[in-house]
């Protein structure tokens, strides 16, 4: 009996030591996050998920930061639901007026047809918004839901409401209307939690959700942010978000995104910098080693 009850000691201490080991690995990987966070000027959230096995890590999860281009990933979703319900064709052909452009910001579409006067698919449409973050194509095809407030509306109604969109691109593109960005705001773990009912729940087709994955695992803004740091060819689909730099100070630099890893499982996470005096790349480089961060913990 007495050799049994030392035995039983043994293998408790043993448990108690793999369980510790076990529960101690999220912190250290927050205080990570947290002492990259801390090497630059501003404000960092961040919340990562993986999918698989909901384990998480966040920080500033819950804190409000402006969503740039961010939001080009729900309104893309938010049209592709409406081809779904059949209420938009993804080669319906849309007509583009000059008044129909934005005025500044990034616009590949604007910069190519300078005076309107064309007519393009929503399937183009679509691979503007998101490969090429074009302001012009998002600011159609929110015209096409019927504004920011029926994207809005989509979104709170997949049950997620700690993100708000509530105006244009061209109402956030222009250096004197600073403010109006932070009115389209999410918070770290919001964003995710849209990511993930993305990829893992049937709010699209298996078609249309394959389509915007392929969209933002193609996209082209944003190399060295989610994936500056990770091992050649690993899947990132991601969206990104950018505002000016005024007087020194960027309001958004933003990379979110589903992330494939070695064992075939998949990230949710998002990065955002915000109001930050640092360059673009070290703004960048804290966006890409906390995803290597979290990559490497979790691989």
């Amino acid at each position: 009996m007495k050799k049994h009850y030392i035995f039983s000691v043994a293998a408790t201490i043993a448990c108690l030591n793999v369980l510790a080991q076990s529960g101690n690995r999220h912190p250290t990987l927050r205080q990570q996050i947290a002492d990259i966070a801390g090497n630059i000027s501003g404000k960092v959230g961040v919340y990562a998920q993986l999918l698989e096995t909901n384990d998480t890590v966040s920080f500033n999860r819950d804190q409000h930061f402006p969503m740039q281009s961010v939001y080009k990933f729900p309104v893309s979703m938010a049209v592709l639901q409406q081809v779904d319900a059949g209420k938009v064709g993804l080669d319906q052909p849309v007509d583009i007026n000059k008044t129909d452009l934005t005025t500044a910001g990034v616009s590949p579409l604007r910069d190519k047809y300078p005076d309107g006067n064309v007519s393009l698919t929503v399937r183009e449409l679509l691979d503007y918004n998101v490969r090429k973050s074009d302001g012009s194509a998002c600011d159609i095809l929110f015209k096409l839901l019927g504004g920011p407030e029926k994207v809005n509306a989509y979104v709170h109604g997949l049950g997620i409401r700690s993100i708000n969109i509530a105006t244009l691109e061209e109402a956030q593109v222009h250096k004197e209307n600073l403010q109006v960005q932070y009115r389209n705001w999410s918070t770290p773990a919001a964003m995710v939690q849209l990511l993930k009912k993305f990829f893992q729940d049937p709010v699209l087709s298996d078609s249309s959700k394959e389509h915007l994955l392929y969209l933002m695992t193609t996209s082209g803004p944003g190399a060295k942010r989610l994936k500056g740091l990770l091992p050649e060819g690993t899947e990132v689909a991601h969206k990104t978000g950018t505002s000016w730099t005024v007087d020194g100070v960027t309001a958004a630099n933003n990379d979110v995104g589903i992330i494939t890893l070695p064992n075939g499982t998949h990230m949710a996470i998002a990065v955002f910098v915000s109001d930050s005096k640092a360059n673009d790349e070290e703004r960048d480089a804290t966006i890409a080693k906390i995803a290597k961060a979290v990559w490497d913990s979790w691989k």
